[in-house]
Order: C-alpha cells, then sequence, then structure tokens
C-alpha cells in the first residue's frame, strides 16, 4: 500500500505540502494542489483518517444533534449544514434527540465520545444552565433556534413571535376577527413564541385569544387534523385558522377537505415554515418562512470559522421571518 512519503516524492514536494492538501485547512498553489492530487490517483493512495486524526488533533468531523429525522424541516436543515461542510471537505456525524432530556443528552455523550471537532445542537429538552455548563468545557458547539444571552456569540435563531404576529395580522388586514389557533407543544420555546405573536396582533385590532378557539397540538399533520376537528366540536364559529407549523396545516386542510369545508372559500388557513410542500398543496398555503436551510448553513459556518479558523462569509445570527401570501387565504366576507 502506497505511503504518504511515497506521494510526497512522486509529486516532488514536501511531506508538509502533502499534509497540508489532504487536510485542507491552509492554502496551497493549484497548480502545486494538482501535482498531489494527481501523485494520490496514480499510486491509488488513501489517506488513513484515524493517522491524521492523531497527527493533526482533528478529527474533520461534525456532530449535529437534532429533534428529529422525519419531515422537510429537518431535511432543510440537515441539507443547509451537510453542504457547506462537504464544501469543506469536513464531514458530519448526525444523531436525534426526540425533544427528550435523557435523549438529548445521550446524544451529546455520544457525539463528544466520537472525537467531533465541534457540535451543532438543535435542542428543546436540556436546559439553559446544562448549556452553559457544556459551554464552559472542551467541545465547542453552536445551538440553531435557541437563545440564551449568555452565549448570544453561538445562537443561530430566529425571532418567532414576530412569525406568529406576521401570520395572525396578515389574517386580521383580510378582514377575519373570529381566528382559531393550533399551537405546537407549548412546553417548547418557540411555540409559546409563536403564539404570543398571535395574541401581540390580535391585542392590536382590540381583540383577545378565546380560549375555545385554541388546540395545543404536536407539530404533526395528525396535531393538525385532530386540532380542527376539537376546534370545530366547541361549536365555536370562525373564519380563519393559524397553524404553528406547515405539517400541521397540511393536515387540517386534509381534515377540512374530508369534512366538506372548502379552502379558503369557507376557511382561511396560514401555515408557518414554509417548507417545499407548501408550494404543492391544493391550495397552495400562505405560510410564513423559516429559512432554516440558511440557518444551518450558518451554524456550519460558525464552525468553520470558530474551529477551523477558515476564512468564510458573514455569520448571519439572528433571523427575521417573512410573510408568504399564497391561495389558502381569501378576504372574509
Amino acid at each position: 500500500m502506497a505511503t504518504i512519503y511515497e506521494v510526497s516524492k512522486l509529486a516532488g514536494v514536501s511531506l508538509a505540502t502533502v499534509s497540508r492538501v489532504m487536510n485542507n485547512n491552509t492554502p496551497v498553489k493549484e497548480s502545486t494542489r494538482r501535482k498531489v492530487l494527481d501523485a494520490m490517483a496514480q499510486l491509488d493512495y488513501r489517506p488513513n483518517s484515524i493517522a491524521q486524526s492523531l497527527a493533526s488533533n482533528r478529527s474533520n468531523s461534525i456532530g449535529v444533534l437534532v429533534s428529529e429525522l422525519h419531515g422537510p424541516f429537518y431535511g432543510a436543515m440537515l441539507t443547509g449544514i451537510e453542504a457547506e461542510f462537504r464544501a469543506a471537505g469536513k464531514h458530519v456525524i448526525i444523531t436525534a434527540g426526540h425533544s427528550d432530556l435523557a435523549t438529548e443528552q445521550d446524544g451529546i455523550d455520544f457525539l463528544q465520545s466520537r472525537n467531533c471537532d465541534a457540535l451543532i445542537l438543535h435542542v428543546e429538552a436540556v436546559s439553559d444552565d446544562y448549556l452553559l455548563q457544556l459551554a464552559a468545557g472542551d467541545t465547542p458547539f453552536v445551538l440553531l433556534n435557541r437563545h440564551i444571552p449568555a452565549i448570544a456569540d453561538r445562537c443561530i435563531s430566529l425571532n418567532n413571535e414576530l412569525g406568529g404576529y406576521l401570520a395572525t395580522r396578515h389574517l386580521l388586514q383580510q378582514g377575519h376577527r373570529q381566528i382559531a389557533y393550533i399551537a405546537g407543544p407549548m412546553w417548547k420555546t418557540d411555540a409559546r413564541d409563536r403564539y404570543h405573536g398571535h395574541q401581540r396582533a390580535l391585542a392590536e385590532y382590540q381583540l383577545t385569544a378565546d380560549p375555545a378557539l385554541f388546540f395545543e397540538g404536536d407539530f404533526r399533520e395528525t396535531g393538525g387534523s385532530k386540532g380542527l376537528e376539537s376546534l370545530l366540536q366547541s361549536g365555536k364559529t370562525f373564519s380563519a385558522l393559524v397553524c404553528a407549523n406547515d405539517e400541521m396545516a397540511s393536515g387540517a386542510i386534509t381534515a377540512a377537505r374530508e369534512l366538506g369545508l372548502n379552502i379558503p372559500q369557507q376557511l382561511s388557513v396560514m401555515g408557518y415554515d414554509n417548507v417545499n410542500f407548501a408550494y404543492y398543496t391544493y391550495p397552495k398555503l400562505s405560510t410564513i418562512d423559516y429559512p432554516i436551510s440558511a440557518m444551518g448553513q450558518m451554524a456550519a459556518r460558525w464552525v468553520l470559522r470558530e474551529v477551523y479558523q477558515q476564512e468564510s462569509n458573514e455569520v448571519q445570527q439572528l433571523f427575521e421571518p417573512v410573510l408568504i401570501s399564497r391561495d389558502s387565504v381569501l378576504a372574509a366576507t
């Protein structure tokens, strides 16, 4: 089996230059890089990742802990992260925490045991105190969709309160006044923030949220369908419905159609996230854009800048939601 010394000799460069090309961590002239890569190909040389890790004290792998692995939201997040790292010659190790305290802590322990150079964490159950203690340790990490003031420099987050406000304000501007709401699990910060935004928009129109028009869902299609059925059974009339994410909005629209309701003629529906299927529902879903792919990309850039000292584009840490108006909302009659 070929060795790094043979690559160095064939390419006519030093061992240090071959190492720089393989690790992709310092600039090398393109002509020199090409010589090294050609020599590696000619000799069928494959770097030993364990030896590289021992020599550089880097594994060139990043641990990613997300709440779930299913659904378009997490797919978009992971795509943004993986694409940015792959372009930089890094790899990701992914595990899921399922919004459970013990599972999230176990996932973090697992990723640290794999000698990841850094972690990207989308966690909901572990406490701020736990994360502050983790920040005092040796493993760098960046948080996605969470803001902790004491470690704000390593947080990538969205203004979810504003997103909830924009969703409900859009319906109010269309003349709706009886507005139902299907929330995510209210122990989650983003679900609470979106609902607070909903309440703020109602207050601007001298309205208050009716408890009978509130349903706590689960951020899944089933939560939307069960939520709509429960709200209809309340006996309260409503002309519009805000769902705290697009999956629940999709479930609500399906349930409405099965019950013989026309969307949006009889019920206007707002979603949240702007996942890829929102454009393809019938009718096309009005929603709030949550740029999770770009946020994942920014988390990766943070790691590249802070851990690998790679020059990268500016890292944006706070994102603003944007209203996406499509066909599922109609002016009240």
